[in-house]
């Protein structure tokens, strides 16, 4: 069997989707037959670095002929490829990012992945270009897609519910999480990096892009009562986080807040490591990878309720309102150190995270493949 997958993400996006797909193909790579092929098709050749961790074994680049013409590129991702899938006699082709070329139903069968419909459930959240694009671009593909896999069961319910699919034409296949992040930390890097971000107490971290939607600040509103304890929060930066630092200021607890962006990956993992609890308030997600890393490393979790968070964290974790900063205090209290749900949280969570194993997500991937593929 010959897969096309689409390698965009893949081959530009460091984290995030460029992950979720490194990640699938990488273990599908181990897992499909010996004379499969997966067929990576990209509009060009992305970035260097990534481009040389993002070919697997079992796999091939495919780019057009003209990669060079960016017009030239965009008509190809939009429709062009489909003549490709003929010449590389593809079986069966997967749009990891909720997009399919036009006209791929008439040539190929194709699996579409949707990681969520923010855009269509909260519209005021994007610009008004951005919904529209997101918008046209999901209705094409839901109309193209011979079966969808939904990253979760609120994004199937919301797939279900906007793009009025039939429940058979979905499936359930949560995300597999690079386990990256669960390995013991050196107590010399711990203390380096707390060290270097004056981390003197327990902390609550936060890891995600610090946007509105995401609501860290309801973190740093908790902390009033919460004594001794910081507030990590870690990602790239937009307006919102000077929402954050002007609250931290007026509530009097600046010098318990500690924003972090562009930090590496063994920084990352550090943190992870010396964090008391992990707090992911977020309004509304298609899934939550954050929550899964931070349970690999032994983090208890307390999130928010609203969107598909207690799929990600399970029964281990805590969830309260996005909108009660009181009752999250209350919460991270019993995740802290000498708490009464901690270690329970962390055995459950350890324990928890094994459905997210990359070879099981990929050998249901597979499935999918296999029972749809021509």
């Amino acid at each position: 069997m010959k897969i096309g997958v689409d390698a965009r993400k893949i081959l530009r996006n460091a984290t995030g989707l460029g992950n979720y797909g490194r990640t699938l193909v990488c273990n599908m790579s181990e897992l499909i037959a010996d004379n499969d092929r997966l067929l990576l098709f990209s509009p060009d050749e992305g970035k260097p670095a990534l481009k040389a961790i993002s070919i697997p074994q079992k796999g091939e680049l495919v780019v057009p002929t003209n990669s060079s013409i960016p017009l030239y590129k965009r008509w190809w991702q939009l429709k062009g490829m489909v003549k490709d899938f003929r010449k590389h006699e593809v079986n069966v082709f997967h749009g990891l990012n909720a997009e399919l070329p036009k006209g791929i139903s008439k040539v190929v069968p194709a699996i579409l992945t949707v990681h969520d419909l923010i855009f269509l459930h909260h519209p005021e959240w994007y610009k008004p270009i951005d919904r529209w694009l997101y918008t046209r671009r999901f209705y094409n593909a839901i109309n193209e897609a011979t079966h969808i896999i939904a990253i979760s069961e609120c994004t199937k319910r919301d797939i279900i519910e906007y793009g009025k699919v039939s429940e058979e034409k979905i499936s359930v296949i949560y995300q597999s999480c690079s386990t990256r992040f669960a390995a013991p930390v050196d107590v010399s890097l711990k203390h380096k990096v707390r060290e270097k971000y004056h981390l003197t107490n327990d902390f609550i971290l936060f890891v995600g892009t610090i946007e509105e939607r995401k609501n860290a600040l309801e973190i740093v509103e908790a902390l009033p009562y919460l004594e001794g304890i910081d507030a990590v929060i870690v990602g790239r930066r937009t307006p919102y986080a000077d929402r954050i630092e002007a609250k931290a200021r007026e509530l009097g607890v600046a010098g318990r807040v500690h924003l972090l962006s562009g930090i590496d990956d063994e920084t990352l993992h550090a943190l992870y490591h010396s964090a008391a609890v992990f707090g992911y308030p977020s309004r509304y997600e298609g899934f939550g990878i954050p929550i899964i890393e931070a349970m690999e490393a032994g983090l208890p979790v307390v999130a928010a309720t609203g969107s598909c968070l207690e799929e990600a964290g399970g029964k281990g974790s805590l969830y309260v309102s996005p909108d009660d900063p009181k009752a999250f205090a209350e919460a991270i209290k019993r995740m802290l150190p000498g708490g009464d749900q901690r270690e329970q949280a962390i055995c459950e969570g350890l324990e928890y995270v094994k459905k997210f194993d990359g070879k099981k997500v990929a050998q249901q991937v597979i499935d999918i493949y296999n029972r749809y593929g021509k």
